[in-house]
């Protein structure tokens, strides 16, 4: 009897103990666990952190760039040609050396003046076109109008001209000198302060002082050197005048 006493009691002894480490098992782990879960929660908002901090780093880096790019944008000079406009006289019809055209000399020029400096054109355009289309009878009429002084008009539409700083003016020769519908134009328009460059079409008589006549109408303005482009030229051979007039403009700073 003793001996199962002594037995019973060495197993309840032994489940008591069993009992008493396993709940002590229990409650050790429970920090552990707990200390974990808290390093992952702080590993996670810490890597949270510096991903939030290393975007509004990267933010802060393109904000910084754009700021330097529209600083950037805002030092760069007016584009080529906003600045920039051509004004030109051309006729069509009969044309010494030429025959007929349908495109005037002046106007071929013109063209390639604004093409290559991105310029804005206007056409000088008489407001009465009685001018002949056959070239004796033209000559004539342009003799007579040199003659009297005469300052025929033109049509409207002339752009704002407050917003160009540099003007090409360019006309065919006649009888040495601007075609007087041109000095109507210098008269009514208010050209002061302005860089003007003159370019001409001839049939042998060159610039004819297009430059000096230019100075003297506009006498508050800078003139500088131009450009005379044989009609025939203008008509034949455009590879030619484009190269000179790519080699002028390129003397001239343009």
């Amino acid at each position: 009897m003793r001996a199962l006493t002594n037995r019973l009691v060495f197993i309840i002894t032994s489940f008591t103990l069993c009992f008493i480490l396993a709940a002590c098992g229990s409650t050790a782990s429970s920090p552990v666990s707990s200390a974990a879960e808290g390093d992952r929660d702080s590993m996670i908002e810490s890597i949270t952190e510096s991903a939030s901090e290393s975007k509004s780093d990267n933010t802060d880096k393109q904000n910084d760039t754009a700021s330097l790019v529209s600083e950037d944008e805002q030092s760069k000079p007016i584009s080529d040609g906003t600045n920039i406009l051509v004004v030109y006289f051309s006729r069509t019809g009969e044309q010494y050396g030429v025959g007929v055209i349908d495109e005037g000399n002046t106007a071929i020029v013109a063209k390639m003046i604004a093409e290559e400096t991105g310029a804005d054109t206007f056409e000088v355009i008489p407001a009465d076109d009685h001018y002949p289309m056959t070239y004796d009878a033209l000559t004539e009429i342009a003799k007579k109008e040199l003659n009297e002084n005469a300052l025929p008009g033109y049509r409207g539409g002339v752009p704002d001209l407050t917003k160009y700083d540099t003007v090409f003016i360019g006309a065919p020769v006649w009888w040495g000198d601007w075609p007087m519908i041109m000095y109507t134009f210098f008269e009514n328009e208010d050209l002061s302060g302005k860089t003007l460059i003159p370019f001409s079409t001839h049939a042998g008589s060159g610039l004819s002082g297009f430059d000096r006549k230019l100075s003297n109408a506009c006498p508050d303005n800078t003139v500088l050197d131009g450009l005379a482009v044989a009609g025939t030229d203008a008509q034949n051979d455009r590879e030619k005048v484009r190269n000179d007039v790519t080699s002028w403009l390129s003397g001239i700073g343009y």
